[in-house]
């Protein structure tokens, strides 16, 4: 029966409590019909100036709609008025209360309640040019009080001439040199927010009544990712996208797996073997310093993960990642896709942080979208998807762990990296632990299998929640 006690919101000790709930304007505020008479009305007026045929007014409206569209975006992110559903007033505070400008120029434009672009803040940031009056976390939990997320000139540069041209190539030469410049940078640079488990994916709370280490989340989503694809000893387990090889020496450690993990990362790969070694199953735990696409096919895979790599496939190549993952794997193999994305019904902010993280923490990672593509992408290569849960407030835990983390690594970091590596790893943490905690942005666990007729379904059938227990009548 259910409990008579409402819990209170944010009560659990797991998660950092929001001080100030806002909702951004975004696509609830934004008009199909303006946007639709725009990309007809321009054209138009083009063809009363100019002359144009029926047939050329056509060919132009086409060939216009795209850039009137983006206009019409990044327009209305600059004028869009605040949904009025808001749960908390602003403190209304002036921006000095939560940051310093040290540039002249710069402050005698921002300065009272005059109200900052966000990507205008992390870039002068970075630079030295603003320093912040507290900690990072609590001033981005009051971020609506002085800063807005318009689509600025950078955010459009950067979107048109990087992001787009990088989406539509995703060669291996490019994927590697990403892959090597971010994840080579040192482990002692990871090994800060990581700490001792090296895992670099979303960790899962397991009880909220409590506040559980890093490495008790970390734990939790090993033993939860290896009973859900029910690993077995002898299994050949293939982990994509491994990273520093935990989940792999893992495995084969605790459920006596044959397990092989594919990484870019050179440092990753010497990390892992040397763990498998120190846990005693280097016989059964590899790692391998190669593509993805170069993963050795045969003999086929028990059971395949993938967590959060699949992102950097990018758009363009998930359908044909897909197919190769299918090829891999037993008829009656498992196939579990933990992947991050983004919500449909988008805001302004979760354009802002998500070029934000492909510009400074996760390049190439376009393949971040909403659940309902991933799914269709997956039926599409002939996947069944079996179950679909989204973690994205057990990322936020996780997130706060690796924030406090690396606040307290603080002088370590700035003395090897210097202050601005270490400003954008705070500002990163601080946003994703509220991004994820509000939805912006997420993270999905998918248990898929290939969609055959002879595949035994039987085998993955789980008791209905609440089974056991008292129903209640059903009866009149």
């Amino acid at each position: 029966m259910p409990s008579d006690s409402k819990r209170a919101p944010f009560s659990s000790p797991s998660f950092a409590a929001p001080t100030l709930l806002r909702e951004c304007g975004g696509a609830r505020e934004f008009s199909s019909y303006a946007l639709y008479t725009a990309v007809l009305i321009v054209p138009f007026a083009l063809k009363h100036v100019f002359g144009f045929s029926a047939l050329t007014y056509v060919i132009v409206t086409a060939l216009l709609a795209l850039p009137v569209g983006a206009l019409c975006l990044v327009a209305h992110s600059w004028i869009v008025r605040t949904p009025t559903d808001q749960i908390g007033a602003l403190p209304n505070q002036p921006i000095e209360s939560y940051m310093t400008i040290l540039d002249k120029e710069l402050k005698a434009m921002y300065h009272g309640c005059t109200k900052m672009p966000m990507e205008m803040f992390y870039e002068r940031y970075f630079d030295g040019d603003i320093d912040l009056t507290g900690d990072a976390l609590e001033i981005f939990e009051k971020r609506y009080d002085w800063a807005f997320f318009p689509i600025t000139y950078n955010v459009a540069k950067f979107f048109v001439f990087q992001w787009i041209p990088e989406l539509l190539v995703h060669s291996k030469k490019q994927d590697e040199t990403q892959v090597r410049d971010h994840y080579d940078r040192g482990d002692d640079f990871y090994a800060a927010f990581l700490g001792d488990r090296m895992v670099y994916t979303s960790g899962l709370v397991g009880d909220e009544s409590k506040r559980e280490t890093l490495e008790e989340l970390q734990d939790n989503k090993l033993r939860d990712v290896c009973e859900r694809v029910q690993m077995r000893k002898g299994d050949r387990h293939l982990d994509l996208g491994c990273g520093w090889g935990t989940l792999v020496s893992y495995a084969a450690k605790n459920y006596g797996t044959q397990s092989i993990g594919v990484t870019l990362g050179r440092n990753q790969t010497a990390f892992g073997n040397d763990r498998a070694k120190a846990w005693g199953v280097a016989d059964s735990a590899q790692l391998l310093c190669m593509d993805y696409r170069d993963t050795p096919r045969r003999p086929l895979y028990n059971r395949i993960t993938c967590l959060e790599m699949a992102e950097h496939v990018g758009v363009r190549k998930f359908q044909e990642f897909l197919l190769q993952v299918r090829d891999m794997l037993e008829d009656d193999g498992l196939f579990y896709l933990q992947i991050a994305g983004l919500r449909g019904a988008w805001q302004y902010e979760d354009f802002s942080w998500g070029l934000f993280m492909a510009k400074y923490v996760f390049p190439g990672a376009d393949a971040s979208c909403p659940l309902n593509w991933v799914i269709a992408q997956l039926e599409a290569t002939g996947f069944e998807v079996r179950s679909s849960e989204t973690i994205g407030v057990h990322y936020s835990a996780t997130l706060d762990r690796w924030y406090e983390n690396w606040m307290q690594n603080k002088d370590k970091i700035v003395k090897k990296y210097g202050k601005r590596w270490f400003r954008v790893w705070e500002i990163f943490l601080a946003w994703s632990i509220i991004v994820a905690r509000q939805g912006s942005s997420t993270c999905y666990q998918i248990l898929a299998h290939k969609n055959r007729n002879a595949f035994d379904r039987t085998a993955l059938i789980t008791k209905p929640l609440g089974f056991g227990m008292p129903s209640g009548s059903v009866q009149a």
